[in-house]
């Protein structure tokens, strides 16, 4: 199969060409593609070197399939010039996430929605994924009433710019700077743009949509989200309030069996999940599973996975295998 990605020399489309590759995705040929600046260059891939092409050059060698990693504007501009040539894309940033012609998908909760018509399909936000992964079996079990989370997010959510300056401060050299202020040493509550609401833009993705994809408008999701100074994976600390009552072994033996979940919860023996440990991992790890001892049928847990994998690029990739699998593409 003919595969496109759009976006190939950044943070995300390098590292969606390493889990095309490490999946065994069954890539043909790669149509890599970026920025002008970036054109004539060469990425690798499976040991074979390609030329970066520019999006017109890339329509025309008419891949199955194009993964988005180029921005928001970029994939207004591009997604649609690729749908109208009959190409499938899967589209990384937020531009049409919240379009309500379009399918917002993660494979283990809502990839049934998809059909051959979808052209253009988006991938959701990080945060939003890992949490999503873990609360749709659980919604289908106890009804997820309220959700209140807070997440502890990793610079590589940001990119190679964040990245460098965290490296940079740890390392007492001047650089360029990603963020407003120091991230070495430091938190920072503020993650994408402030809205009129006083949230952020990222804390209104998680809200609207967790909604969206777990296909149920009357949950009640209030986020704050926090960049730190990790890589490795975002974190987010979880309430969950049903509207039934749950047993403990009952919700873990539960998550256990849910695809893409991987249960870390043995405090006498401090396993939990982490950052450190999720990096290069594609699964959603959950722990710190416990009862809110404050209100009735509430559950504390702790949720982490690798952002630029599960949050990003191998969730695009699950997509574009579903749909070979179910012969959409």
């Amino acid at each position: 199969m003919k595969v496109a990605v759009v976006g190939a020399t950044g943070l995300v489309g390098s590292k969606m060409l390493q889990v095309l590759a490490e999946r065994n995705f069954p890539v043909t040929e790669l149509v890599p593609v970026a920025s002008e600046r970036s054109i004539g260059k060469e990425v690798e891939f499976k040991g074979k070197k390609y030329t970066i092409v520019g999006w017109a050059d890339a329509i025309a060698a008419k891949p199955a399939v194009a993964i988005f990693s180029a921005g928001g504007g970029t994939s207004l501009e591009l997604a649609p010039k690729f749908a109208e040539a009959g190409i499938t894309v899967i589209d990384n940033s937020s531009a049409w996430r919240m379009d309500p012609t379009k399918k917002l998908v993660v494979p283990e909760v809502n990839a049934d929605v998809l059909t051959k018509d979808d052209k253009i399909i988006a991938n959701p936000n990080c945060s939003t994924i890992q949490m999503v992964v873990v609360l749709k079996p659980l919604h289908d079990k106890y009804k997820i009433k309220r959700v209140v989370v807070s997440t502890y997010q990793s610079v590589t959510g940001t990119g190679v710019k964040a990245v460098d300056q965290l490296m940079n401060e740890r390392n007492g050299v001047q650089g360029e700077m990603a963020y407003k202020y120091p991230i070495d040493l430091n938190a920072i509550p503020h993650i994408d743009v402030f809205l009129e609401n006083g949230y952020t833009k990222e804390e209104m993705k998680m809200t609207n949509e967790t909604k969206k994809i777990i296909g149920d408008d009357s949950i009640k999701v209030t986020a704050t989200t926090v960049r730190i100074p990790v890589m490795g994976g975002h974190s987010e600390s979880v309430n969950i309030e049903f509207e039934n009552d749950f047993d403990l072994n009952e919700v873990r033996e539960l998550l256990s069996k849910s695809p893409g979940v991987v249960v870390q919860d043995d405090v006498a023996n401090f396993v939990y999940p982490m950052p450190l440990t999720a990096q290069e991992k594609d699964e959603t790890f959950v722990g710190r599973i416990r009862r809110d001892e404050t209100q009735a049928n509430t559950l504390n847990c702790w949720i982490v996975s690798d952002n630029l994998r599960k949050g990003a690029a191998t969730n695009a990739v699950q997509i574009a295998e579903y749909l070979m699998g179910k012969g959409l593409l």
